[in-house]
């Protein structure tokens, strides 16, 4: 690929206006709408079941697990048109039967015969035990990789390069609120996975960066970061489009389940390569 001369430093107001504007909106999501917390994190029963009779509709499966006063009930198509996911919170519960007579009622209610394919139950003790693990999960990750991008080169590229993790962290965490995609363990990862590559690719314009520093010790770091940018710009597009199309194949054929990670992974990559460049330099251009 030719080297390139695109004025990316022309825009350093404009694009930060509009990620203001973002973190602002999905910190406003974040607080008065919250996220849609999965099982995993909010304790309750997932039921992976598949109808025999194809002529079952989801508004009958739906009333007759309302009818069971299992608490809120959710139930989603999933994969072929027979199958569907049923999630509800589970109350306290003695019974050692208890999703067989489950499966029972809702048989004697619907008339259907129905094969149960997998059953998950958390409590709500584990389920915020495992909110609290992903939580710290992330806040060690962005500090090692604080103190990492420090030693490695100077505190003001490592200002910048949290900056921009934290803006992507925020902005994705923000399309799940708006979304009312929900949140569990595989989102975690998702984020974790997001926290990686958005360092990397930032990591790669700033070592072209600091090459730059002492290569044009006449010309200011305005311009220098937009140089950067421009000589990284191959493998930066490369590597995006590349891990943009495994991922888009997953979000396509992947199924239900593989759906919310792969839609956070494809968001990551997107405002992942956007900060490195508008965010984390123009952070570089205002310390100096």
């Amino acid at each position: 690929m030719e080297k390139t001369h695109i004025p990316f430093n022309k825009f350093y107001k404009r694009f930060n206006i509009i990620s203001l504007i973002l973190i602002l909106i999905s910190l406003i999501l974040l607080i008065f709408k919250g996220l849609n917390y999965g099982v995993d994190f909010k304790g309750g029963t997932l039921i992976e079941l598949r109808s025999l009779d194809k002529t079952l509709s989801i508004s009958d499966l739906r009333k007759s697990f309302k009818n069971l006063n299992l608490g809120d009930v959710t139930v989603k198509k999933f994969g072929n048109d027979n199958d569907y996911v049923v999630k509800f919170e589970k109350k306290q519960s003695v019974e050692e039967n208890f999703i067989e007579n489950i499966k029972l009622e809702l048989t004697n209610d619907i008339g259907k015969i129905f094969e149960f394919r997998r059953v998950e139950s958390v409590g709500p003790k584990v389920s915020s035990e495992l909110l609290k693990s992903g939580i710290i999960a992330i806040a060690l990750s962005l500090g090692a990789m604080l103190i990492y991008i420090w030693i490695r080169f100077e505190w003001q590229f490592s200002l910048g390069a949290i900056s921009a993790v934290f803006h992507d962290v925020i902005i994705t965490l923000g399309f799940f609120s708006l979304l009312n995609f929900e949140i569990n363990l595989s989102i975690v990862a998702a984020v974790l996975t997001i926290v990686g590559y958005s360092m990397n690719d930032t990591v790669v314009i700033f070592d072209r960066v600091r090459e730059n520093l002492k290569k044009y010790a006449d010309i200011n770091i305005f311009d220098i970061t937009n140089i950067s940018i421009n000589e990284t710009l191959s493998r930066t597009i490369i590597t995006s489009i590349t891990t943009l199309l495994a991922l888009l194949s997953i979000f396509i054929f992947g199924g239900a389940i593989l759906k919310g990670f792969s839609f956070a992974m494809i968001l990551g990559v997107i405002v992942g390569t956007y900060s490195s460049i508008y965010i984390a330099n123009p952070i570089l251009v205002r310390l100096n």
